[in-house]
């Protein structure tokens, strides 16, 4: 007996090496069960768990060969259920959001970013920002839907000034989580964290850092 959770844990854990192995049919259905996972709770989670670690099964014969029925134990009961340091939850993120912020570093990095405040898509048009405008980090929350951190904003809704000249800086486009990382976290040669240095006498340090960085690349 193996248990469904630890199952999907595991490819998350190998999803470069398994990722090319699942036929486009199977990854489709693979995407609907995880949606299940995800938005269910209780009995209904817990089947959607299974017949995604069946499904697996059946795709990667070699990688999970047959050993008896599958359980599908709630994380809650069983904290340590994974592989790695990988969870079921990280499978579900790279799937349906389609990024690598997963496992046991860039998981919690992750989650760290997404607990900043921000604002969706529609909350910044009504402020009366274009939330598609260029130099924007845009990060994707649970589910797929966009999260344009707080601190891009000033009071009155505008972007503030600088912040697009140094998201260009930090490539923001290609790697809009190193960037929101970057100005979320504390800065040495700053002495502080970026994003508290906007509306202040500082800002323009703040770019002053962000060429440097790019500089000593």
């Amino acid at each position: 007996m193996s248990d469904a959770r630890t199952r999907l844990a595991t490819v998350a854990a190998e999803w470069d090496e398994l990722r090319p192995r699942l036929e486009p049919a199977a990854l489709h259905t693979l995407s609907l069960l995880l949606a299940g996972l995800r938005e269910a709770t209780g009995e209904a989670a817990d089947r959607a768990a299974r017949h995604a670690a069946r499904l697996l099964g059946e795709q990667l014969p070699d990688r999970f060969p047959a050993d008896g029925r599958l359980t599908a134990a709630p994380t809650s009961s069983r904290p340590d259920l994974g592989h790695l340091g990988f969870s079921a939850d990280d499978l579900v993120v790279l799937v349906l959001d389609g990024h690598r912020m997963v496992g046991p570093v860039l998981g919690e990095v992750r989650e760290r970013l997404l607990a900043a405040p921000s604002l969706g898509e529609a909350e910044a048009a009504e402020r009366g920002c274009d939330p598609n405008a260029p130099g924007l980090i845009r990060l994707r929350g649970p589910g797929g839907p966009v999260r344009l951190p707080a601190f891009q904003f000033a009071r009155d809704g505008r972007v503030v000034e600088v912040v697009p000249e140094v998201n260009l800086l930090l490539e923001a486009d290609r790697d809009p989580w190193g960037a929101a990382d970057w100005w979320l976290s504390p800065n040495a040669w700053l002495a502080e964290v970026p994003a508290r240095l906007l509306g202040t006498v500082a800002e323009l340090q703040v770019l002053t850092a962000a060429r440097f960085l790019r500089e000593g690349e």
